[in-house]
């Protein structure tokens, strides 16, 4: 595809975060959390506006670039012009978040097979892991209400998120949220490995819980593992990565 550059149309700040947003698209793409083109990742653009760059919908991850990525307002209603449609149904989930958390850059959505199998799970994230005490120190559930396409649930999803950076949405997969692109692609890693483990365990024999006096201790041992950096500490090896395999998000 021939997608016009935006670089000289936006200012530096706003490419940067376009940048990221691709290449955090194309990360979620090669770690095979995608579901063809139907979820979402959307970051807020700071300032006073309130505008959000979104996935221009019918692509597929792996085609995203920092140009094609869409400009919408909170209504969804695009802000530059792009040959590219969006989805409003898909951005009712995030809307409602990112108009409820002010502390948050980038939501993060996905459908994965493991992520939907255990938000189907009564007993929902298990502390079975060293990944799921993570999760669990900032955790909240949403009960499914059908395709997420009407506003009146944004107040239910809101009450029920609150202050927390892990979201599961029951029958339905994750979400997390992040200061930065960064935080919300490092809190999903954490969060899909998380899934895989337990339905791992869940076919073998008996499980052993971690202890809950650990989970409560989690977040300190967050911050010393990541030098108090948060997803910043992994970022530049994954835009590493990204570049050895295909630098075409940079456009």
């Amino acid at each position: 595809m021939q997608i016009p550059s935006l670089k000289d149309q936006v200012s530096a700040e706003e490419w940067q975060l376009r940048v990221d947003l691709a290449a955090c698209y194309r990360l979620v793409a090669a770690y095979g959390w995608s579901d063809l083109v139907f979820t979402h990742i959307s970051a807020r653009i700071p300032g006073p506006e309130h505008h959000f760059l979104i996935n221009p919908y019918g692509l597929m991850f792996d085609e995203i670039t920092a140009s094609s990525l869409v400009k919408v307002d909170q209504q969804c209603n695009k802000v530059i012009d792009s040959p590219f449609p969006v989805n409003p149904a898909g951005f009712v989930i995030h809307s409602a978040v990112h108009a409820a958390r002010e502390d948050v850059q980038c939501v993060l959505h996905t459908h994965t097979r493991a992520g939907v199998a255990v938000s189907a799970q009564k007993c929902g994230i298990l502390p079975l892991s060293q990944q799921s005490t993570f999760v669990l120190a900032s955790l909240a559930y949403h009960d499914y209400e059908g395709v997420a396409f009407r506003d009146e649930e944004k107040p239910r999803l809101q009450a029920d998120m609150g202050h927390a950076n892990f979201l599961m949405l029951r029958n339905h997969g994750l979400l997390t949220v992040g200061k930065s692109i960064a935080d919300a692609f490092l809190s999903m890693y954490t969060f899909e490995a998380t899934c895989q483990i337990q339905l791992a365990a869940q076919a073998g024999g008996e499980l052993v819980h971690v202890n809950p006096m650990i989970v409560k201790g989690v977040a300190e041992a967050m911050r010393v593992q990541t030098g108090g950096l948060g997803g910043a500490f992994v970022w530049p090896s994954l835009i590493r990565k990204l570049d050895r395999m295909d630098e075409s998000y940079k456009l």
